[in-house]
């Protein structure tokens, strides 16, 4: 096989040093900016690693200086576009500050995260950005606290773990938007999740996930102040997937205590959701009324619009990013952080349920 056709050989430091004549060691330090190097020697090593078209072993310099210019992203679904809209945030303001990211997806499952750490650990990133799939299960979580990585908890809380977080508070904005559902006449109300339990739901159980305990929490203590009991019949967990999604709907919306109301966690869900409404012939609003989390853009393109929880998602991966590279590059945190709010953007697809008047 000629050379022509043969894989290029990897330029390595020696090769640099002698291109520019100078020791490897010199050119080490040159390249690696780190050390003492007259100007003379730094310019030659440069202009030879220009000409050569080097490419530094990023591995090798990680184990030099500490530093791999690397962030460790883990996320539960990376199919879900809130995970995909945060990632964008975190990778823009990564690629400002020149870190490269390493993003592994778990698929909602501990395990998986716990082996995602490790790896992300093994590989030297410089620092974490995980979504917990557990609020409760979060040994790992600790021991990088521990390690000293730096360590960031992304749209979800951890119990007993004192690390920087970023999430938007869903108990205040889950209690207006259920009392909005209850002013327009809903009773039996339904909550759609795709968090898995090991039993059904039953009102006062431990979740795993910090955000769905805060919606629930928002949704009860909407019911209680209005002197109504919670309907904890009508909120469904572990629909994994779009038929799992389309049984729970079609359970739903039939029989004498049918929800009128159908809350869905995310956009996921969502789709499903509607989706199931519709092979049944129903319509939003006037068989069942419909809000969702999450503001996409196919939300506006729906007959009718969908009454959404709107969250500051993208901005969300971008504070997560600069909190962590803050952390890496020894920062202090700022006195005061900007606010991530959630809002009730409302639409077409809530209205008063057909039977109202059984209600009053």
């Amino acid at each position: 096989m000629s050379s022509n056709t043969s894989r290029r050989r990897d330029i390595t430091v020696a090769d640099v040093a002698r291109e520019a004549q100078v020791s490897k060691a010199q050119a080490a330090r040159a390249l690696g900016n780190y050390g003492a190097v007259s100007q003379d020697v730094r310019e030659r090593v440069l202009a030879a690693a220009e000409e050569l078209d080097y490419r530094p072993n990023e591995l090798a310099r990680s184990m030099n200086t500490g530093k791999s210019h690397t962030i460790g992203v883990v996320v539960g679904d990376i199919e879900n576009p809130h995970f995909g809209l945060a990632t964008r945030g975190i990778t823009d303001i990564a690629k400002k500050s020149g870190f490269h990211v390493i993003l592994i997806n778990t698929d909602e499952e501990t395990a998986a995260e716990v082996e995602a750490v490790r790896v992300l650990l093994d590989k030297r990133v410089d620092g974490l950005i995980v979504a917990p799939a557990s609020s409760v299960e979060t040994q790992h979580l600790q021991q990088v606290r521990e390690s000293g990585r730096p360590l960031v908890l992304l749209d979800r809380k951890a119990g007993g773990l004192d690390v920087e977080t970023v999430a938007v508070d869903m108990a205040d904005i889950s209690y207006d938007s259920t009392r909005y559902l209850l002013e327009s006449g809903h009773r039996r109300i339904a909550f759609v999740s795709t968090l898995k339990t090991e039993e059904p739901y039953v009102a006062g159980m431990e979740l795993d996930s910090s955000q769905i305990s805060e919606r629930l929490d928002g949704i009860t203590r909407a019911f209680e102040a209005q002197g109504l009991p919670h309907p904890a019949d009508l909120v469904r967990l572990n629909s994994g997937d779009a038929e799992s999604i389309r049984k729970i709907t079609v359970e739903l919306l039939q029989g004498p205590d049918a929800a009128t109301a159908i809350i869905a966690s995310d956009g996921l869900v969502a789709l499903s959701v509607v989706e199931a409404i519709q092979e049944l012939g129903l319509s939003i609003p006037d068989d069942v009324s419909f809000l969702m989390y999450d503001d996409f853009a196919w939300t506006r393109l729906t007959t009718p619009p969908l009454t959404v929880i709107s969250q500051p998602v993208y901005e969300m991966g971008m504070a997560a990013a600069t909190a962590l590279i803050r952390q890496i590059e020894g920062r202090k945190a700022p006195a005061t952080a900007e606010p991530l709010n959630a809002r009730l953007v409302l639409r077409g697809s809530v209205s008063a349920p057909r039977a109202v008047e059984i209600y009053n």
